[in-house]
């Protein structure tokens, strides 16, 4: 088995490749990358067991054909020393050496049968579900969650992205219990409703993979597994299993107090108040009046406090509400408008942060916040 490939163009492939594979793998193997010769497509997986990665290379230059496993870190790691230049990859498949010749010299690695590599798992047809989504609307849906999934050991169901599909659009929801996102596409439909829930892991690697791209991804998928596939690159990761809680609940639904605010002037000024919060609990406090928004905080253990004032247009009754700082600067940091929504009930009820002026009509961007008790 021998292939030619540019040195550039295999190591821009395997370090996407190498975010898969774990640091503590339960089997050896999956140190490995499993590269597998078909006439002249080279295709390299890798693999934790829970997520898998293939990635495609069409090669102009290729002999025989089979499977062979190397080692991951290797050979990223000698790719990233090398020029732009082809590389010769001669395998012999019944001791597995393989020899790397290169402009000035040749080097020798081990492999490993590449039949010991783990299989990828199968849809079953009587449960598969499938579509076609653009790529960026994928990419906002994982983006704007993200960074609101949980890392809670007890509840696994709340360390993933939700994604429901129906008729009408597709929700994507995250939540940690303190914060909620929900993001909704009306461009995006499904022939029935179906949902599953997409753990952290694959999800970051789908944002990172398709940030670059502007094709179409397909998503199949039944109650154990999901497989996101596109032109050069196809991702199969293993579901969360279990009943996602129901969102729409939490989302209170009067909030007859309404705040429209800049952003980045209120972003900046939680970020410089919180300074001066309690350490352990980061509490500030929104104090609101007319039409100005009060922010402060206080660490009484340390006597040092702050407060700062910004003009805003408030319709409601006067209001104090306290919440995380750390909270909330997450969620203004991910809220892409000039100006935010912040509708709000009472001091004992979620704050709901909505984009007032949306760049895409196809989207609904609603972000959720649990307040924190003030202590007067």
């Amino acid at each position: 088995m021998k292939f030619v490939v540019s040195s550039i163009d295999l190591l821009n492939h395997l370090q996407a490749l190498s975010r898969v594979i774990s640091s503590k793998n339960t089997l050896p193997i999956l140190d490995n990358y499993l590269f597998r010769l078909d006439g002249k497509t080279l295709e390299v997986t890798a693999s934790d067991l829970e997520t898998t990665m293939v990635t495609t290379l069409e090669l102009e230059n290729a002999t025989g054909s089979g499977s062979i496993a190397m080692p991951a870190k290797l050979i990223t790691d000698s790719l990233r020393e090398f020029p732009d230049q082809p590389l010769t990859f001669t395998i012999n498949t019944d001791t597995y050496a393989v020899a790397i010749s290169s402009e000035n010299g040749q080097f020798s690695v081990m492999g490993q049968h590449g039949e010991d590599f783990p299989q990828l798992p199968k849809i079953k047809p009587e449960r598969s579900v499938s579509l076609s989504i653009p790529t960026s609307s994928l990419v906002s849906g994982i983006t704007s969650t993200l960074f609101a999934t949980a890392d809670d050991e007890l509840r696994p169901v709340m360390n993933g992205i939700f994604i429901e599909l129906n008729p009408t659009d597709i929700t994507f929801v995250a939540s940690d219990a303190h914060k909620l996102v929900r993001y909704r596409r009306t461009d995006v439909k499904a022939d029935a409703s179906a949902s599953f829930i997409l753990p952290k892991k694959p999800a970051s690697l789908l944002k990172n993979l398709l940030a670059k791209g502007s094709e179409q991804v397909s998503i199949e998928f039944d109650d154990k597994n999901a497989f996101f596939t596109s032109p050069t690159f196809r991702v199969v990761c293993r579901l969360v299993e279990g009943n996602y809680p129901s969102y729409n609940s939490v989302i209170p639904s009067n909030n007859p107090n309404k705040l429209l605010i800049d952003r980045i002037k209120l972003l900046n000024t939680v970020r410089r108040v919180s300074v001066f919060s309690n350490q352990a609990s980061n509490l500030i406090r929104l104090s609101l009046k007319g039409n100005r928004l009060t922010v402060s905080a206080q660490d009484i253990d340390f006597a040092t406090s702050a407060v700062e004032e910004l003009a805003c247009q408030y319709n409601g009754d006067e209001l104090e509400i306290g919440f995380k700082s750390t909270f909330m600067v997450e969620i203004l940091n991910n809220i892409q408008s000039t100006e935010v929504s912040i509708e709000l009930s009472d001091a004992s009820r979620a704050g709901l942060f909505i984009p007032f002026d949306k760049e895409n009509e196809v989207e609904d961007v609603l972000m959720l916040l649990m307040p924190m008790m003030i202590n007067s």
